[in-house]
């Protein structure tokens, strides 16, 4: 199993194309693998102007206000039309579709997944109190708010913004928060059904 801890505060930046914003990639697999070929990918990114949203054929995504004042999510065909301003709610929609975004204020801070369909099906909560994580083979942990430890294979401890990926082994977690308002965000790849 590959086991690999993470800083979103180190998490080298890629200044997007059209200058609109930035991308922190967490992880993707394959590792190394590009925008046109990955299985999944998480990463944060910082949207500081309006404009199109890219478009990912075949791609499942889920996009989560981390801070600022978020965005309006809309299609011109009304398919969609999400206004993703509460922090910690995730919002699932196809990567097909062909989205505008529109700032609500100030520049905003945004968790991004994205899972290939027929592949990977991804599930996304956030946890507020001490609960048991089942067994996956992909998936990745982040404290959004205070500390969590995290009990498995070996007992890790994750302040705010720290966090871990796995991938190729089943791993299942006992998450508990130290102290209240503390928020864990829990993902998990499980392959498609067939």
């Amino acid at each position: 199993m590959s086991l690999h801890a993470f800083d979103t505060a180190t998490l080298p930046v890629t200044p997007w194309k059209n200058g609109g914003g930035s991308t922190r990639e967490i992880a993707c697999w394959p590792p190394g693998a590009g925008l046109g070929d990955f299985e999944w990918r998480l990463s944060i990114a910082t949207i500081a102007a309006g404009g199109p949203f890219s478009v990912f054929p075949g791609i499942d995504r889920t996009i989560m206000l981390l801070a600022g004042d978020g965005v309006r999510l809309h299609s011109a065909d009304g398919t969609l039309d999400h206004r993703l301003d509460t922090p910690h709610r995730p919002c699932a929609f196809s990567g097909d579709l062909a989205l505008d975004c529109t700032l609500l204020g100030s520049a905003s801070s945004d968790f991004n997944v994205m899972a290939r369909r027929g592949r990977w099906h991804a599930k996304v909560q956030v946890l507020e109190s001490a609960a048991p994580l089942a067994g996956a083979s992909h998936g990745m942990l982040l404290a959004l708010c205070g500390r969590w430890q995290l009990d498995g294979m070996s007992t890790i401890d994750c302040a705010e913004g720290e966090g871990l990926w796995w991938a190729d082994a089943p791993h299942a977690w006992h998450a508990t928060p130290d102290g209240a308002d503390a928020r864990l965000l829990a993902v998990r790849f499980d392959p498609a059904a067939a």
